[in-house]
């Protein structure tokens, strides 16, 4: 319990440091919040998520490389060139038609940044990470995702030891598509677990 409680500590501590250098930064003129807020959604949609799209993409279309995905994402992901900086273990899990799995970090925000970039502040917000393990399809549906009855979900809590990271279905109709089709695809909520990824043919 002391464990999470100076885990909590920590993240509220960073937060606050990097606020208070950023105000600084601004006061003096050497940043502005354009800037800032520029490199924020570089980082957030594009950067992260670009490298947990490419990963998807090729389990997509390597099923060797899918393999090794699932039984050590870690190990497979660096082999794309992607490292978790923390140093944390990554697992992905498999959307199936007949299980979905959810990502969530109750404790705080651990997520797999090396893949998907900067949580979104829904990801860290207390709703989300006391609701979605309480009533998982309810919050799916908030996100426009209806499931089934029939599809089981599963939700998995990220720590700073262990991160998960979704492997989504492949959606149909991209039977012909490259690589980099196929990334093109591929969202960050998608990874999540809170979205899955149309056909484009409709």
């Amino acid at each position: 319990m002391n464990n999470s409680r100076e885990a909590v500590h920590t993240e509220t501590d960073a937060a606050l440091r990097t606020q208070a250098l950023e105000s600084l930064l601004v006061e003096k003129g050497l940043l502005t919040t354009d800037i800032i807020d520029g490199v924020v959604q570089k980082y957030e949609q594009d950067v992260g998520p670009l490298n947990g799209a490419k990963v998807v993409a090729r389990a997509w279309i390597d099923p060797d490389y899918k393999r090794r995905l699932l039984e050590d994402g870690t190990a497979a992901i660096a082999e794309l060139g992607f490292g978790d900086a923390h140093g944390s273990k990554i697992v992905v899990l498999e959307n199936t038609p007949s299980v979905h799995h959810v990502v969530v970090c109750t404790l705080c925000s651990c997520y797999p940044w090396s893949v998907l970039g900067l949580p979104p502040s829904w990801y860290k917000s207390y709703a989300y990470r006391s609701r979605v393990v309480r009533e998982p399809r309810v919050v799916l549906r908030e996100f426009d995702l209806e499931l089934p009855d029939s599809v089981e979900i599963r939700v998995w809590d990220s720590n700073s030891d262990l991160r998960y990271m979704v492997l989504p279905e492949r959606p149909a109709g991209t039977e012909n598509h490259s690589e980099e089709q196929l990334v093109a695809l591929v969202t960050r909520d998608s990874m999540i677990g809170v979205a899955k990824i149309e056909s484009p043919t409709k």
